[in-house]
């Protein structure tokens, strides 16, 4: 009997059986063929070793990068990118977070169904990303597995439920209409680009005048950014350490130049063969889950992942990726002065974040707010992925880590909370849990007093 027990603890512990089983029940639930349930869940089950695989390069590439980094200025050196951190996390947390993932959607589907945050989060791979965060700083302070699942999962469905709220007001100012939401870890950062454009920003000028030129049109292909800049990155790094450390601690006796251009292409192969994974896993599991939620929650508007803003100003897009990039070499300059761990800025999250960013500061505050916007993004997910290492164990010792806005504000919040004791962090759930209900009534009275207002303002008078 415990042979047995203990052979099926064994199959829980793998989070690629544990994925290729979520993928399976939502077949299920759809009622899809044999053939197509047996393929989806082999895909899902395949597609997260594929991420596995990934992560492995990644981590081979990042190691001997965090050593140079140290050698050459005496610090630690953090690159904050999502799929980097995550291969690691999945690897040692995988099936908790796969659960807080899976689990955090059924969250999310009941809190828009039973308020009028009628948000259903649709970007998975980000909500499994937030998912493996939040399994680690719970696992890593002491929660047990049951425990970290449970409030993991209540946590993972409220952020994913209030973070496009926070974000729609501005979103309907670039749509012009009230029917998609933005998904994404980014939110935060993108709702404080509204804000700032809002005050800061001229929207008699729009980014849309401008004339970009085609040579840049490579700057959209988040590939070949990512190895452009780790190569610079790297080349850098290897002369402030020496080609002679270079060569006789890290590379064998291969030419260091040769080594910086090979370390940084592996780099962003192993972030191209994690996200493949991830698109794998996630085209089997997101589609069932659409087609439940759509079927209990009447009204929901998807919320979608940040290219879907792109196409309404495209020239933002570039404005706000190099605004961003600017607050993240500022915010780095400032690390650097100060002394201690430094956040390199990541490519990735610049990229997204930043011209989602941009868009958003256009559609407010034209060109002014794009450039003010996207910069005060880049300074918040410099400064966040600091204040949140501490929190996240032995992975937070990594040269990477978690780099999106909604990263930090919800890991400063439960690591936070963590540190007074486990019923803080359960009381922050419960309490964020009712202040929501509570919120949601207060919305849906404001919304009837209104409607009301505006049909006696129609009626004829007399």
């Amino acid at each position: 009997m415990n042979s047995v027990l203990d052979s099926l603890l064994d199959v829980f512990r793998e989070p690629s059986v544990i994925i290729g089983l979520i993928a399976l029940l939502g077949l299920l639930l759809q009622r899809k063929s044999l053939s197509d349930t047996v393929k989806g869940t082999i895909k899902a089950f395949v597609g997260f070793l594929v991420l596995a695989a990934g992560a492995g390069v990644v981590s081979d590439a990042l190691t001997p990068f965090g050593d140079m980094f140290q050698h050459a200025f005496g610090v630690q050196g953090v690159v904050p990118n999502n799929e980097a951190i995550v291969g690691k996390v999945l690897t040692d947390y995988g099936s908790q977070a796969a659960l807080i993932f899976f689990f955090g959607m059924v969250v999310n589907v009941l809190l828009a169904r039973l308020t009028v945050f009628k948000f259903i989060y649709m970007s998975g791979h980000v909500a499994l990303y937030l998912a493996a965060m939040i399994a680690v700083i719970l696992i890593a302070n002491g929660f047990s597995t049951w425990q970290a699942i449970l409030w993991g999962s209540l946590a993972q469905g409220l952020i994913t439920t209030l973070s496009p709220a926070l974000v729609q007001p501005w979103m309907r100012k670039v749509t012009k209409n009230d029917n998609v939401a933005l998904g994404h870890t980014g939110n935060f950062g993108i709702a404080t680009s509204g804000l700032v454009a809002k005050f800061f920003g001229d929207s008699s000028k729009s980014t849309e005048d401008l004339k970009i030129p085609k040579g840049l049109g490579f700057l959209r292909d988040t590939t070949v950014v990512i190895a452009g800049s780790m190569g610079v990155i790297y080349l850098l790094v290897t002369l402030v350490a020496g080609p002679g450390y270079v060569e006789r601690e890290l590379s064998n006796g291969q030419w260091y130049v040769l080594w910086a251009i090979m370390q940084a292409g592996k780099f962003a192969a192993g972030v191209f063969i994690i996200l493949a994974g991830v698109r794998v896993v996630l085209a089997e599991i997101i589609p069932a889950f659409k087609g439940i939620s759509e079927k209990l929650v009447p009204n929901a508007r998807p919320a979608l992942d940040v290219p879907i803003v792109f196409t309404f100003a495209p020239n933002a897009v570039l404005v706000g990726f190099l605004a961003s990039f600017v607050g993240g070499l500022i915010g780095m300059g400032i690390l650097v002065a100060v002394g201690g761990t430094i956040i390199i800025p990541g490519i990735v999250a610049h990229f997204m974040t930043g011209a989602a960013s941009g868009v958003i500061g256009n559609a407010t505050g034209g060109r002014r707010g794009a450039v003010l916007g996207a910069m005060a993004n880049g300074l918040l997910i410099t400064f966040l992925p600091l204040l949140v290492l501490p929190f996240l164990g032995d992975v937070g010792l990594q040269n990477s880590t978690f780099s999106d806005a909604d990263f930090g504000v919800s890991g400063l919040l439960i690591g936070g909370a963590e540190r007074i004791g486990h019923i803080a962090v359960i009381a922050l759930v419960l309490i964020a849990l009712a202040a929501t209900f509570v919120a949601s009534t207060l919305v849906a009275r404001r919304g009837s007093t209104n409607e009301v207002t505006a049909e006696k303002e129609t009626q004829p008078a007399g």
